[in-house]
């Protein structure tokens, strides 16, 4: 069935350069999606290659394209920084280039090598040098100084918008709010209505999307686990969560979970 959304829902989907062709962005908008965030990751293609990605740097500015023109003013971006070899000069080049491209919201993301992956295996025998921490500093610093000035404000530490064009969805996180996670692998964070109102739960479902499958036909959910957080556990997370944010936490939001321990 349909699902009963208020007005002025935001309905955001991720998706890859490879997989947006211009009638699927279409169908997903006919669909009721109203925001698009594209996983460009870089505008080079000698880096695309080094991370395995299937598009080309062509593909990633007519996916954009394609995007912005579908959903104006709410098109987002990834990027990631401190790739394997990658200069300073070599950030800025692509942060300019990408300030030409986008719309109005950007995601940078420094870069996290997995163990187990060929890109690890080559950093760690040495055949890709690894960008040192002064140099992820610096280009974290550049990316923030000039999105600033190009009009974006660093809502988020990883997040930049211009034009209020802030993401709902990123922002219910940390502020702690209420979200459901759905799917193999979501995590979900909420206020039980119907024992007490007051008992928040973490929950995360199952991985694997074959396994999850399995589970919902079996027992009408995917749920991997289910656990119960104190009030400590609880206000960490505010404060861990609301620090990432230029607004912080305020003394209302702080209310809501703790109404007897003042900020102040």
């Amino acid at each position: 069935g349909a699902a009963h959304l208020p007005a002025g829902a935001e309905v955001t989907l991720e998706a890859n350069p490879s997989s947006t062709s211009t009638s699927r962005l279409a169908g997903f908008r006919a669909a009721g999606v109203n925001r698009l965030s594209v996983g460009v990751q870089s505008l080079d293609d000698a880096e695309l290659r080094m991370l395995g990605r299937e598009h080309t740097a062509a593909e990633a500015r007519k996916a954009v394209e394609a995007a912005r023109g579908l959903f104006p003013g709410r098109t987002s971006i990834d990027l990631l920084f401190g790739l394997p070899g990658q200069s300073q000069d070599a950030w800025a080049q692509r942060l300019e280039a990408a300030l030409k491209l986008c719309d109005d919201h950007i995601s940078l993301y420094q870069l996290t090598l997995e163990r187990g992956t060929a890109l690890a295996a080559q950093v760690r025998r040495g055949a890709l040098p690894a960008p040192s921490q002064d140099v992820l500093a610096d280009m974290y610093q550049t990316a923030r100084t000039v999105l600033v000035a190009a009009g974006f404000r660093h809502y988020e530490v990883s997040n930049f918008a211009r034009k209020g064009a802030l993401s709902t969805h990123n922002l219910s996180y940390w502020r702690a709010d209420q979200y459901i996670g759905v799917g193999p692998g979501a995590h979900g964070r909420f206020t039980l209505r119907g024992e007490g109102g007051c008992t928040r739960e973490a929950r995360v479902q199952t991985l694997e999307p074959v396994t999850w499958m399995r589970e919902v036909q079996s027992q009408g959910h995917g749920t991997r686990s289910r656990v119960v957080l104190s009030l400590l556990e609880q206000l960490e997370e505010l404060l861990t969560l609301g620090l990432r944010t230029d607004e912080g936490i305020t003394h209302e939001r702080w209310g809501h979970f703790s109404p007897q321990l003042s900020l102040q």
